[in-house]
């Protein structure tokens, strides 16, 4: 399974994902899958600046990774996944991709999101998408940096908003 890892989180490529993440996965490729950055030259040449020695960085589009994920391009990577947004993961296992589990990390409260925990807020329908990811059985949970204390699961993080 060429995905140790899928998260979610809003500034994509950063020192937490490049230092912290990279430290306890050591991924072969980060990979971020974003229709809009996938087209802007100058944010992929900045994002591929900052990827650690030794590792591979993909910054593409969602059709071209589910294409080349079922051509088995990754087969002999070990990739971490980051999107902005977690509608794209839920399409990538639709497609039939094997993601293992999914970590929310950092969603600013903007627009129609709200609030869910310190650093995440989520709309409806982001909301959804992680509900649909949790329903097929990949455990979704919170954590900014694996150096948190401990996961915070999608249930524990409804319970505690009193929603379901």
């Amino acid at each position: 399974m060429p995905i140790t890892l899928a998260r979610i989180d809003q500034r994509l490529i950063h020192g937490i994902t490049v230092n912290q993440w990279n430290k306890v996965l050591h991924p072969k490729r980060f990979m971020v899958i974003d229709d809009e950055v996938s087209q802007n030259e100058m944010v992929k040449a900045s994002m591929r600046m900052s990827k650690p020695t030794g590792t591979g960085m993909s910054i593409i589009n969602e059709e071209k990774a589910i294409t080349n994920f079922k051509n088995g391009k990754y087969d002999s990577h070990s990739v971490f996944l980051i999107v902005k947004e977690p509608h794209y993961i839920l399409d990538l296992i639709n497609a039939g991709i094997e993601i293992p589990k999914v970590n929310v990390g950092a969603l600013f409260e903007e627009g129609d999101r709200k609030p869910y925990t310190k650093r995440v807020a989520l709309d409806e329908k982001e909301l959804a998408d992680l509900k649909a990811i949790a329903d097929k059985g990949i455990p979704v949970f919170f954590e900014y940096t694996p150096d948190d204390e401990n996961e915070v699961s999608l249930a524990e993080v409804l319970k505690n908003k009193g929603e379901n």
